[in-house]
């Protein structure tokens, strides 16, 4: 009965995770040998469980021999289950894997980029990959994976309102191209901080600003033990984009930490309710580039403080603004001196009437400034 029982369970999830499986044998025998269940269990979540599997096997048998206790055992899965699914592939990238790696190969060989251990975090956009998969590379293609063992992930909300930051309920984030687990060390010492809130999975997964970083950090970083930690900014007051900076500013001061901050630039044209408009810049087009430029060159001084005002003053729709500002005020906390670098800018489409519309991708590079 109890197998049984553990078969359903699993087959609830089992499209999701038969790809991890070396053989189908649960799926096709609901009777399957207990002994040999309990290891197809054991290599379904041994990333996650962090368990040889001879502690697994103990853990198993102690529990289905006492009954009353098997929904302790559920919940074990459950909590081992909280894996964030890749929910853009296929639409907003490709989810062919071979394709996945070949566009990202391809786009970051054409950045003609040289790796630098210095590098310590990136400003890249999260557009569908046809729109900004090669500005993407501008940033990706500076990273030296060879020291980092962690990735902080700050992205915008784009559909769920929160005043604070949010941390993900994952323990895994997968890609088509291989899976990053989330660092749950860190990010239980973030939780007792008390200052952030928890984002369950059905908005972890409609969020996309985090996910289109997901890939160029799978690629990158493939072949390295590196883990994520990923931070969903919400619409944050000044004095919190402060506060989280000075309480994130440490993490920055380790070198193994990396830090990628997702951003697109202006949003223009009547759909996204901005339009602004210098006719000195010639061209509408030209006129969002010297907008956005001047956006850029504010972020490359580190003051947080001055792209408040910018924002202030013309209201550029830069849908990144929150995590840009608390990382520019982790650089002005940290010890370590970072300098921000701009290396690509794109623009969806050139607009040259009232009626187009277009955004805008930047990449940029932080560096040790020695």
């Amino acid at each position: 009965m109890i197998k049984t029982i553990v078969f359903f369970y699993m087959n609830s999830t089992w499209q999701h995770f038969r790809h991890q499986l070396q053989t189908r044998a649960i799926h096709q025998n609901p009777a399957y040998p207990p002994t040999l269940l309990c290891r197809r269990l054991h290599s379904l979540y041994f990333n996650l469980f962090h368990f040889s599997p001879f502690v697994f096997q103990t853990i198993f048998f102690s529990l289905i021999k006492k009954k009353k206790e098997i929904r302790v055992f559920f919940k074990i899965l459950k909590n081992m289950e909280k894996i964030r699914r890749p929910s853009h592939a296929g639409s907003w990238y490709t989810d062919n894997p071979k394709k996945l790696e070949e566009e990202l190969e391809g786009w970051l060989s054409a950045t003609g980029l040289t790796k630098s251990p210095d590098v310590r975090g990136v400003i890249a956009p999260h557009a569908g990959y046809s729109y900004s998969g090669r500005a993407a590379a501008y940033a990706f293609g500076n990273i030296d994976p060879t020291n980092i063992t962690r990735v902080f992930l700050l992205g915008p909300s784009h559909h769920h309102y929160t005043p604070k930051c949010a941390l993900s309920t994952a323990t895994v984030y997968e890609t088509p191209i291989g899976d990053l687990p989330i660092d749950l060390e860190v990010i239980e010492e973030l939780k007792a901080t008390g200052k952030f809130e928890l984002m369950d999975l059905q908005v972890d997964e409609a969020e996309h600003s985090m996910e289109m970083h997901l890939p160029y950090l799978a690629k990158i970083f493939e072949g390295h033990p590196v883990k994520v930690v990923p931070i969903l900014v919400g619409s944050l007051h000044t004095n919190n984009e402060a506060m989280y900076g000075r309480l994130l500013a440490k993490y920055v001061d380790d070198p193994t930490n990396f830090f990628s901050v997702s951003s697109d630039f202006c949003h223009w044209g009547s759909r996204f309710q901005y339009t602004h408009y210098d006719k000195k810049c010639g061209p509408i087009h030209k006129s969002i580039e010297a907008l956005d430029r001047m956006g850029m060159d504010i972020i490359e001084t580190g003051n947080a403080d001055a792209f408040k005002q910018y924002l202030s003053e013309y209201d550029n729709t830069i849908c990144g603004r929150h995590p840009i500002s608390v990382f520019l005020h982790m650089s002005r906390n940290c010890s370590t001196k970072i300098k921000i670098k701009f290396l690509r800018y794109e623009q969806s489409t050139q607009c040259k009437t009232m009626r187009d519309s277009s955004v805008s991708y930047a990449s940029a590079a932080a560096k040790v400034d020695a």
